[in-house]
């Protein structure tokens, strides 16, 4: 399996990928794949030999663009405050974060092609923020909003970043979550705070528009 130069990395978003702006968050451009279907089958089968993980940098998933909303419609939640981005994907959450008002963002997602599509896609904004390739759970980073949009789709990931959430809630983080529903997001503890009806992609959903919450751990 061949390792990629970040310079293909960003090559094969550009070819991938078009400027296009999410449904719910039409403030924002994003990098996105216009034929979900094909991007995903052909990163997953075709590709795999050169170490091309599943594209999730490319879609605006559900989770992600209703916390992008609830931060672009509150933004008195990351105003002034140091942000920390976790599992970033493309960068829309930390984007939204930038034009929020945040004092300072960090996106972190241990995708290697996450890193380029943020670079693309700050570029498309005007704005500008970190990136850590670092897999930080289980870490105290000195961010005071923990943002993270749909992360509840893997049991392993869940069962590392639940307890993580949970500690870093009860030393003063915010940590807020979007969440359309996903099978491993935890029940108990958790304060709903705004609930959005998001346009979803079908080829990678079971249904064109997806229920989301927003969440903020107890």
């Amino acid at each position: 399996m061949r390792k990629q130069a970040p310079s293909e990395r960003e090559a094969f978003i550009r070819a991938n990928t078009r400027a296009s702006a999410p449904p719910h968050v039409p403030e924002i451009t994003l990098h996105l794949a216009d034929e979900a279907y094909e991007l995903w089958h052909h990163t997953q089968e075709e590709l795999e030999e050169i170490g091309l993980p599943p594209p999730f940098w490319a879609f605006a998933w559900a989770g992600g663009q209703g916390l992008a909303r609830y931060v672009l419609d509150h933004p008195k939640t990351v105003r002034g405050k140091r942000v920390l981005d976790f599992a970033t994907g493309s960068g829309l959450v930390a984007i939204a974060a930038c034009k929020a008002g945040a004092a300072h963002v960090l996106a972190a997602d241990i995708d290697p092609f996450s890193a380029p599509a943020c670079r693309l896609n700050m570029a498309e904004n005007g704005v500008v923020f970190g990136f850590t390739d670092e897999n930080l759970i289980g870490t105290e980073p000195e961010y005071e909003v923990l943002l993270a949009g749909d992360v509840f789709y893997d049991r392993e990931l869940a069962s590392a970043i639940e307890p993580w959430f949970r500690t870093l809630a009860r030393r003063g983080v915010t940590v807020l979550v979007g969440d359309p529903g996903r099978a491993y997001l935890p029940r108990a503890n958790l304060e709903r705070i705004a609930t959005y009806s998001v346009s979803v992609t079908r080829a990678l959903e079971d249904a064109e528009v997806k229920q989301t919450t927003v969440w903020r751990f107890l």
